[in-house]
């Protein structure tokens, strides 16, 4: 984030702030449906709500997404910054960083994680504030960043022409990545299945988005401070250098550089536990129901293992598709999202639709999304040029995302509608329509326990849109 903030500006945190609505749309809206199901992963909710053509489908594009995305971006990242403040090479660099973060993901599990990525967010929200303020200070207040750079860094909405971030691709193609990635991602997801009832999810969700305000702060904003610092900076070197430069004393340094290790690990800690679970709960399980719960555990570690290996062999491609880390991730979720957003919004909302329209929505938007990275990488790195597709593998990644959003949108309803709908006991709270005929241990998490404690979500996820509003009329 920080490095797109020095390459283009504000523009970056477009996607911050909207996930502050998408975590209410989580909270608000897919939650209920999770906690009645009382399911362990979302493949496992798609299985229930179409077929398990459907939950193979999904563990499986999740457990490769991880590797393009969480495993190696994070681990990236990582090697930049260790390779500035101690000289590592990115090998090593990935190995520290995986061998730490197992050690404490593997010992404690999900509650772990929770419990550490808690004390992890404390101390990156301090160390990176430290570091905003002493910049801030550095170039002479905001006023002073203004004067250094270009009167554009500073407007968040961009032309439909901007090669990154369009204002029409910020609308709608980037809600697009965000209803994947905050409301249907086991990374993200195990969070809220975790809750003791929905009004603990829903306050945890709301928290969670007063906190993604401070991105655009704490990250994007330094990215333009260093650019203001050192104007020959590129991209993505641009927070490492400002954590080396001069600005921090040695004490100060070393916590945040703690802190930017400690959000790697956290995503890392996640990212492990998630693609466990999902492995052992949604392949070895069913291959292996009688596998005693050690035997899961080894086989989530294994697989695990393999992953994270993955993970690093890909981690010299990422310069394929963008030199800024940031757009290469959102690029790669643009190219994965759309299909899966489509048939998780949609079968909530829309009983007729069914399993069969929901897996060829899945394996026709797996294609192209597919079809589109391969011919970037090709285009990118070799000079391939098909004229008559050129549309398609040049356009920008979210408009490609709402491009694809469309067309899984019409083959799950045209399908759907072609073929038999389902069983109204199968649809039994899964959807808006059947919501009330959820029963069983898990349906009892739906019971709003204390009204009072309802109110005051209501009024803070309120608060948050209002806060919004105000943010994006100051940097129109």
């Amino acid at each position: 984030m920080a490095g797109s903030g020095a390459s283009g500006g504000l523009a970056v945190g477009h996607f911050e702030w909207l996930a502050c609505l998408i975590v209410l749309v989580l909270g608000w809206v897919f939650v209920p449906f999770y906690l009645k199901s009382g399911v362990f992963t979302m493949p496992e909710f798609l299985e229930r709500r179409y077929n398990r053509a459907s939950r193979m489908y999904l563990t499986s594009v999740s457990i490769v997404a991880y590797v393009l995305t969480k495993i190696s971006v994070t681990l990236y990242a990582g090697g930049l910054l260790l390779n500035k403040v101690m000289g590592l090479d990115m090998v090593t660099s990935a190995l520290v960083m995986v061998i730490l973060t197992g050690i404490y993901t593997v010992a404690g599990g999900l509650r772990a994680v929770i419990y550490t990525e808690v004390m992890q967010a404390v101390v990156l929200i301090g160390g990176a504030l430290t570091l905003t303020l002493l910049g801030l200070q550095e170039v002479g207040g905001f006023s002073g960043l203004q004067a250094k750079l270009p009167a554009d860094y500073f407007s968040m909405f961009k032309s439909v022409s901007h090669p990154d971030f369009p204002w029409t691709g910020i609308i709608f193609g980037a809600p697009i990545l965000g209803v994947w990635y905050w409301c249907t991602d086991q990374f993200i997801v195990q969070r809220v299945l975790s809750a003791k009832n929905i009004n603990s999810a829903r306050s945890g969700a709301i928290f969670a988005g007063y906190l993604k305000i401070l991105p655009v702060f704490l990250l994007v904003l330094p990215g333009m401070i260093a650019l203001a610092m050192f104007p020959d900076i590129k991209g993505d070197e641009a927070y490492p250098a400002l954590v080396t430069s001069h600005l921090l004393p040695m004490g100060v340094k070393g916590i945040v550089v703690a802190s930017l290790l400690a959000a790697l690990m956290s995503s890392l800690a996640s990212c492990f536990n998630s693609s466990s679970t999902l492995f052992t709960m949604d392949f070895y399980k069913n291959y292996r129901p009688e596998a005693s719960e050690q035997e899961l555990v080894l086989v989530g570690r294994l697989a695990t293992t393999v992953l994270v290996i993955l993970g690093i062999l890909w981690v010299p491609f990422i310069g394929s598709i963008s030199s800024q880390l940031f757009i290469y991730l959102q690029s790669v979720q643009a190219y994965v999202s759309p299909p899966i957003a489509a048939v998780f919004i949609f079968g909530v909302f829309l009983p007729r639709v069914n399993g069969k329209g929901a897996i060829w929505t899945l394996l026709v938007g797996a294609a192209l999304g597919a079809l589109r990275l391969v011919l970037e990488i090709m285009s990118n790195n070799y000079g391939l040029s098909i004229p008559a597709f050129e549309w398609f593998y040049s356009m920008n990644f979210l408009h490609f995302a709402i491009f694809l959003f469309l067309v899984s949108t019409a083959i799950l309803l045209g399908v759907s509608l072609l073929s038999e709908s389902e069983s109204d006991a199968k649809l039994a709270g899964l959807t808006f329509a059947t919501a009330k005929e959820a029963t069983g241990e898990f349906a009892q998490k739906m019971d709003v326990q204390n009204p009072l404690w309802n109110k005051i979500n209501i009024a803070f996820s309120v608060g948050l849109v209002l806060i919004l509003l105000v943010l994006w009329g100051t940097f129109f």
